[in-house]
């Protein structure tokens, strides 16, 4: 187990527990939170001086992951005629304070301190990391994220950045935090606490479209030194309605896994580091990320809040990484979430509003608007209240009505929540297919602004339907949809790492294909009229399922029973 302090040791036993020696566990099941599985309240302190810790080397370099090597030695009886011995290599990363490694017997369900190894130490503990462009409130702004732990008082945060031989500007960045009474229950009050740092956040703006460019993230001290964190370039937006090649990746449900294999995740979120990689080897063919709800799956715990930004920096730091609101970052009792759940561990939104910045006009209400050139995406809240005569509601009409479809052809529809179609088997009992009052409530929108394609997550498998109405297919065809669609198709994507859902056994007349793994889809725009949709498998990034749309501004004018033909705004 990690630990800061051997005071701590037992507070801190659901950071990084280390089941050293101790009695063998069950993997975690599906859905548990495999911190939640250590017996916290029942931890002991009783040091036996015949165990003894050991980690080296005791100062860790400027890098943000460290491999520091941990020995120890148990004895198996009082009279020390047998012991045992071993040594182990973790990846640690910078979480701002320095570490120790314990040693614990009992097991899970009775944790017993035996033995506290010496501290490790980082050379900058408060080193900025792992930054996370996401997409401004206007097309020409991005914003860059990060983790530091300095606070505004020790030094000033800024973003050094430009194109490349051009002068650079520095940007200055706002710093914000939250504690424990920000939070809404345990564990995120009490055994899963951990400061989250300072999280700090720049506006760049007046961006060139499609241009490429450079930046790094840095503090400014009190003597004038400044502390820099690494160079990452990115590829500014294109402007909306630019015709120029645009790909978009979106995925629900990932989550994390240590790299090391050191605790139970592996177990909880098999596929995340698979995902994660895949899309990091294909990055220079991906512009846009997506998200959609059940981010880190800390539920709580908050240490796995760094972890999870670290996992993902290679895919954040460089394009914009764009998240919805799930019930494992919201729900949690009188909180002001649509339901009443404890998935969030009492989190109720806290860190994934302050970690991830979106484009949304009030951080509590998680829906919002983002325009990528051909595309338009109108991103709902499915833990808030979406039915007729809502704020979201209003909010969700408005972004389908605002959208000029002769420019932006492309109008996506996202929420974490089945709100239209899932064979699931956790949405296929009744006969309901989707979230209760899901559909019903947007359907007429849908058909009315002719949405093209709606996402969501949740539900940890793959599935596509046909262009649907009414819950009846509005096509025939399954791969090349030609001139005017008359419906939506409704795509569950919820295979980004967490443990996987199965399907009813009848496939509905609506449901084209299913897949019970971990994947995503791409959407390829090459211009006004010719959109691909692949979906991808996260194990070898080969496309599975896939169809192509092909049509004219006529055909989105054209008669659609229960739809109005597009007007362009302003006009």
């Amino acid at each position: 187990m990690a630990t800061s302090t051997m005071r701590d040791a037992a507070a801190r036993l659901a950071c990084v527990f280390l089941v050293v020696l101790a009695a063998a566990s069950t993997a975690a099941g599906h859905g548990v939170q495999p911190l939640s599985r250590i017996a916290i309240h029942r931890a002991t302190v009783a040091i036996d001086a015949s165990a003894a810790v050991k980690a080296s080397p005791a100062l860790l370099g400027s890098k943000c992951v460290y491999v520091p090597c941990i020995s120890w030695i148990w004895p198996r009886s009082s009279n020390m005629l047998s012991t045992d011995k071993g040594a182990l290599k973790f990846l640690l990363i910078n979480q701002r304070q320095d570490f120790s490694f314990a040693l614990f017997t009992g097991g899970l369900s009775n944790p017993k301190l035996i033995a506290v190894s010496n501290k490790i130490a980082f050379a900058n503990p408060k080193a900025p990391v792992y930054p996370r462009l996401a997409q401004g409130k206007s097309w020409n702004e991005m914003t860059v994220t990060w983790t530091s732990g300095y606070d505004i008082s020790e030094a000033y945060p800024f973003v050094e950045w430009g194109m490349k031989r051009s002068p650079s500007t520095r940007t200055a960045a706002g710093t914000v935090t939250f504690d424990r009474e920000s939070v809404c229950g345990e564990p995120a009050r009490t055994v899963g606490w951990r400061d989250p740092g300072f999280i700090h956040t720049a506006f760049l703006t007046d961006l060139w479209p499609n241009k490429e460019y450079y930046y790094k993230i840095g503090h400014l001290l009190s003597d004038g030194n400044v502390v820099w964190g690494k160079s990452y370039s990115f590829k500014a937006p294109p402007f909306p309605g630019q015709k120029s090649l645009q790909r978009v990746v979106i995925f629900g449900d990932m989550g994390k896994v240590e790299r090391d294999r050191s605790n139970e995740y592996s177990n909880y979120q098999p596929g995340a580091l698979v995902t994660t990689d895949t899309l990091v080897k294909d990055l220079d063919n991906i512009d846009l990320v997506f998200h959609i709800g059940d981010i880190s799956y800390a539920n709580g715990y908050l240490s796995q809040w760094d972890q999870f930004t670290q996992q993902v920096a290679g895919i954040t730091s460089r394009v914009p990484y764009m998240i919805a609101s799930g019930n494992h970052e919201r729900d949690w009792p009188d909180s002001g979430s649509l339901y009443n759940g404890t998935d969030s561990g009492g989190e109720c939104g806290v860190p994934a509003e302050t970690m991830y910045y979106t484009p949304t006009e009030n951080r509590a209400n998680y829906w919002y608007s983002t325009d990528h050139g051909m595309f338009r995406f109108c991103v709902a809240d499915s833990e808030h209240d979406w039915r007729e005569g809502t704020e979201q509601h209003k909010f969700i009409e408005k972004c389908f009505a605002t959208v000029d479809r002769k420019k932006q052809p492309w109008l996506i529809f996202v929420s974490h929540r089945v709100l239209g179609y899932s064979s699931g088997t956790m949405y296929a009992k009744g006969r309901m297919f989707q979230e209760p009052m899901g559909r019903e409530s947007l359907q007429k929108l849908w058909q009315k602004y002719r949405v093209d394609i709606a996402f969501y997550g949740h539900v940890h498998n793959y599935e596509r339907t046909c262009p649907v109405y009414e819950e009846q297919c509005v096509s025939s065809e399954k791969s090349h949809y030609t001139g005017t669609m008359n419906g939506t198709i409704h795509v569950v994507v919820g295979g980004g790492g967490a443990g996987l859902s199965g399907f009813v056994a009848e496939t509905p007349a609506w449901s084209i294909y299913r897949d019970m793994d971990y994947g995503f889809v791409k959407l390829t725009a090459f211009n006004y009229s010719s959109l691909l949709y692949e979906y991808k498998r996260s194990s070898d990034g080969k496309v599975y399922d896939s169809f192509t749309v092909h049509r004219e501004y006529k055909d989105v004018l054209a008669c659609v029973k229960d739809s109005r033909p597009p007007t362009t705004p302003g006009a």
